[in-house]
């Protein structure tokens, strides 16, 4: 009987997760090119969308030749990342973690900070007398992208690919393909 109510209770605090996310904030569309992508400005720089528009609904998703980002307004800072967390897929719910701003992945409950990629994980060390449990970095495992304002225009730089994120694989896999890709 115990294990019918757990069970019970993990259903609806997934369904819970399913509503907060249907009814977050919405993706503001960004302008595209013909071939799908946002537009590539004479600088390099790939325009997201307006300032306003991204202020207002708290974050937007692009695609960037086929890969697909997502730009945070959080607490007066733009971030922008890879929108495929490097398990899956984010939620975009924030939260703050030891001072710092995260996305918290609802299946994985991995945390990733919105300023420099790091997955964070609370840990202890075992050789302390007391064991307390701290904040640690597993190391840069999101690929974030420099986000530019210029004239109320919200700008992100093309990712350096010559340098390796765990988010790669996904995003990746991901490409072009979207949820249909998930089987594959």
């Amino acid at each position: 009987m115990l294990d019918l109510i757990i069970l019970s209770l993990h259903f609806f605090i997934c369904f819970l997760i399913s509503v907060v996310i249907w009814c977050g904030p919405k993706d503001v569309e960004s302008h595209s090119s013909s071939t799908g992508g946002a537009e590539t400005e004479p600088d390099g720089l790939i325009f997201i969308g307006k300032e306003e528009d991204i202020k207002k609904s708290q974050r937007i998703t692009a695609k960037i030749n086929g890969r697909e980002i997502v730009v945070f307004y959080h607490e007066g800072k733009f971030h922008a990342l890879d929108s495929r967390c490097y398990r899956k897929i984010f939620a975009h719910v924030i939260s703050d973690i030891d001072g710092q701003a995260c996305i918290v992945c609802p299946w994985h409950k991995f945390r990733i900070t919105l300023e420099t990629g790091e997955g964070l994980y609370e840990g202890i060390n075992p050789l302390e007398p007391t064991p307390t449990p701290k904040w640690q970095s597993k190391g840069v495992k999101q690929r974030i992208h420099k986000v530019t304002i210029d004239n109320g225009n919200v700008y992100v730089s093309p990712p350096d690919l010559s340098v390796s994120f765990d988010s790669d694989y996904f995003a990746d896999k991901y490409k072009n393909g979207g949820e249909l890709a998930m089987g594959k």
